[in-house]
């Protein structure tokens, strides 16, 4: 009877251990998650900070110096920073590293957490997209966009038209590139970013200058064309024939839903200010305008449009309120916490060591960027042109405006290689060129806005 007890006991004690250690092996890695997500926030607001100071001192926009930090922390220099979809592993990142000496996490446990913790960033970024483009649609001006609505429009059309056209026939012709990979490609040359264009223009004071408004106009119906032929590809990439109700369906849904909200939001705004007058605690306003921008990109998101197109819109919407420059006040810590880690997750993507030319496979690549890099930049740059009946306008700022291609076209990059469309030294190709027009874009810009400034100095002197 003893012995049977004893086998029991023993039994018992053989299965009991198992579910107990596993949980308590998931309760250890949820606390390195923690720990590592901790930690990457801790690198990326160094870089940001540091990368954004460097710039404002050689007087240039911190949005370039964040970005600049975002790509030395990333995989092209300390691997700080690094993520799954760049096809790095937890052994690549030093964090993690450092995670496992501290820790004592097994190679199993290591990849898992870095997985979540790649993730949290992701999220974030993303997050840290839609709050910048809800704080630009705030400063915004809806009145001054709908004066200068049809020639954004053109500014937009010309801008995806000439570069897709130029590129994609340009690469079949001149490189032998087969039809589908050199449309992917010449689809990747059509993005603008809105984002860092828009922090641009802000930080220069521009955003609500007429130029500023053609920009941004522009960039939103770029973004939503962008929409349109990012799926067209990606439906010819997976099946080799392009749905033409999609398309169609795209088409309708972002117009409906960017003119339907500027429209109904001016039945909106008396409900919302109502509602924030009767609300009595902290955040009586901020709370309520970010339940109104998350809807909106949530509903964007919904119906297969940018969820940051919804956060634009909706902040389009609220600069028609009474509560508009309070409510800008209340945004502007929100968009300091989240913003920078999207600007240093972009940087941090974006592998420089595809410019070494030393590596053979890179060298066609670096043939092809060079065409490219040509076309991106001509291509947006012409569109300053497209603008009439505006004779004192600056059209090579509106050009340079459209020129960076940013986290968009790294969207492009990422499906396109996702899809097995782009062959390596085309996707290196298309690297380089988002990461030259991103960095290149900036800079640019507050050169030619610097003729404005020098002009209204010297007619101010005369006049005194």
């Amino acid at each position: 009877m003893i012995n049977l007890i004893v086998n029991e006991f023993a039994a018992l004690t053989n299965i009991l251990p198992t579910p107990i250690l596993a949980t308590a092996t998931e309760s250890a890695d949820a606390t390195m998650v923690l720990t590592s997500v901790l930690l990457s926030l801790v690198v990326i607001y160094l870089a940001s900070k540091l990368g954004g100071e460097i710039s404002r001192y050689f007087d240039l926009p911190p949005v370039l110096g964040e970005l600049v930090g975002g790509v030395i922390v990333g995989v092209s220099a300390f691997h700080l920073i690094v993520f799954p979809e760049t096809g790095a592993a937890a052994s690549d990142s030093v964090l993690m590293t450092i995670l496992q000496g501290i820790g004592g996490l097994n190679p199993e446990s290591a990849e898992s957490v870095f997985a979540a913790q790649s993730e949290v960033i992701s999220v974030l970024a993303e997050l840290g997209v839609i709050i910048l483009l809800f704080e630009i649609g705030l400063e915004s001006d809806l009145r001054e966009l709908q004066k200068v609505g049809y020639q954004a429009a053109i500014v937009a059309v010309v801008g995806v038209a000439v570069p897709f056209a130029a590129g994609t026939i340009g690469l079949m012709l001149i490189f032998g590139m087969p039809a589908i990979p050199a449309i992917f490609a010449g689809a990747a040359l059509t993005a603008t970013s809105i984002g860092i264009t828009s922090k641009v223009l802000s930080e220069l004071g521009h955003l609500k200058s007429k130029e500023g408004q053609i920009i941004v106009g522009a960039a939103v119906i770029d973004d939503v064309l962008g929409i349109i032929v990012l799926a067209v590809v990606a439906s010819l990439a997976k099946t080799g024939e392009i749905d033409f109700l999609n398309v169609v369906y795209l088409i309708v849904s972002a117009t409906v839903f960017l003119l339907g909200a500027i429209f109904l939001g001016k039945f909106f705004n008396k409900s919302f200010i109502a509602i924030a007058d009767k609300l009595q605690t902290r955040g009586n306003l901020v709370i309520p305008a970010l339940v109104f921008a998350f809807s909106m990109a949530f509903i964007a998101n919904a119906i297969h449009l940018e969820a940051i197109l919804g956060a634009f819109a909706a902040g389009l919407v609220l600069d028609e309120t009474d509560k508009r420059k309070e409510l800008d006040q209340q945004v502007i810590p929100i968009a300091d916490i989240l913003v920078p880690i999207f600007f240093v997750t972009v940087g941090a993507k974006a592998d420089l060591g595809v410019l070494n030319p030393a590596i053979a496979e890179n060298r066609e690549g670096l043939v092809i960027a060079a065409f490219l890099i040509v076309v991106a930049i001509i291509g947006k740059v012409i569109t300053g042109w497209a603008v009439f009946n505006q004779p004192q306008i600056n059209r090579l700022a509106i050009g340079i405006g459209m020129i960076p291609r940013g986290e968009v076209g790294l969207v492009f990059a990422g499906i396109g290689s996702a899809s097995g469309v782009l062959s390596k030294p085309l996707e290196a190709a298309i690297i380089i060129m988002v990461i030259l027009t991103t960095f290149l874009a900036p800079p640019l810009l507050r050169w030619a806005f610097k003729g404005d400034e020098e002009a209204i100095e010297q007619a101010d002197l005369a006049e005194s």
